[in-house]
């Protein structure tokens, strides 16, 4: 029933697959997701969520296997399980790469190939769609820049494609996105990896996220380079988090954790002060917000905060001390992003802040 216990038992066992809820009584099942999607050892095990369906991208993006919107049916339930046996049968991968340009091609094949997955690439957008009406992939990278139409244009026409429209793309790509290029993107692909200094192991890491590859299987250099991503904190570094909580022990205790992965730490003990460092502060990145304050309680300071449109994607992560149902849905009610249970376990705080941070 809770996430830790699953994330335990997931690391134990190794299961074939996990059927995830997203309400948990201790951390929110995103938050669960994303510790088994940083862990080489359980990254590989497909985890179908049961939530509502307007999750359904944000938990794709994240690794997610598949989705079943509540209220389900015993019959969709044992689809879902067939799907998920059928997929956990050995077997190469499939992965499709569009590019245009034969030393990207190259580069990119050498950089994701092993003998877990055959690799074919084609040079245009028509080719692409063809070939995945024939044999449909298991993941596609994708360029955005082809011959005969855009990457937006094989997007929408993979969307629009029955049996298609769930195939994991990650766009590759060395352009320079608007912010509404890169809105739209996130709504269409799973990934989105710019060409730069990093996007060998971005690349990798995402096609291997998506291709439930079984990290331990990869050469030792390909799983090097996985491992100093993951153990990076650079998603953390110089970011700017403001902690919300009347104790100063937690705030100490929270303050020496986050400063210690390079993080600008504000701090405010009441909900007033911290509306106001809110609107004062434009690099503000994330909120830590306890609940149960004196005066304006964390429900109401969430409310408030929300209030303004323009922070009504700052990601606030709500810490109870309170696990009841109707606590954990007040909090997301109010506002909250996600939640978790205090006392707080520092490596799921580190995790759920890597997966809001993370671009």
């Amino acid at each position: 029933m809770r996430g830790a216990d699953a994330l335990t038992l997931a690391r134990e066992y190794l299961p074939s697959g996990v059927f995830l809820d997203v309400f948990l009584p201790d951390m929110l099942g995103w938050t669960v997701l994303s510790q088994l999607k940083r862990d080489p050892a359980t990254r590989h095990i497909p985890v179908q969520i049961v939530t509502l369906d307007e999750d359904r991208q944000h938990g794709l993006a994240r690794g997610a296997f598949s989705f079943l919107s509540k209220p389900t049916t015993t019959e969709a339930l044992g689809d879902a399980l067939e799907r998920m046996k059928a997929f956990s049968k050995p077997r190469r991968k499939r992965l499709l790469v569009v590019e245009d340009n034969p030393a990207e091609q190259v580069s990119v094949t050498a950089l994701l190939a092993h003998d877990d997955i055959d690799i074919e690439t084609v040079g245009s957008g028509g080719e692409a769609l063809e070939r995945m009406k024939a044999e449909p992939a298991d993941c596609v990278v994708l360029d955005l820049r082809l011959p005969d139409m855009s990457g937006f244009d094989v997007l929408e026409r993979l969307r629009d494609e029955g049996g298609l429209n769930d195939t994991p793309v990650v766009v590759f790509t060395g352009r320079e996105l608007s912010p509404e290029e890169d809105a739209r993107l996130h709504t269409m692909a799973r990934s989105v990896v710019i060409k730069g200094v990093e996007s060998p192991e971005r690349l990798l890491d995402e096609t291997a996220l998506f291709l439930h590859r079984v990290i331990a299987d990869l050469p030792a250099k390909k799983q090097k380079l996985l491992e100093r991503l993951h153990s990076s904190d650079e998603d953390l570094a110089d970011r700017m988090v403001l902690l919300v909580d009347d104790d100063s022990r937690n705030i100490f205790a929270l303050s020496s954790v986050l400063e210690r992965r390079g993080m600008k730490v504000l701090t405010a003990s009441t909900g007033t002060e911290a509306v106001a460092i809110v609107e004062s502060e434009p690099d503000l990145a994330i909120v830590l917000m306890d609940i149960m304050m004196p005066g304006m309680d964390g429900y109401e300071t969430m409310q408030a905060i929300r209030a303004n449109p323009a922070f009504r994607r700052l990601p606030i992560i709500a810490l109870t001390a309170k696990a009841m149902k109707g606590d954990r849905e007040k909090c997301l009610e109010s506002g909250a992003s996600d939640y978790l249970a205090k006392p707080v376990n520092t490596e799921q705080l580190l995790s759920a802040l890597r997966m809001w941070l993370h671009r």
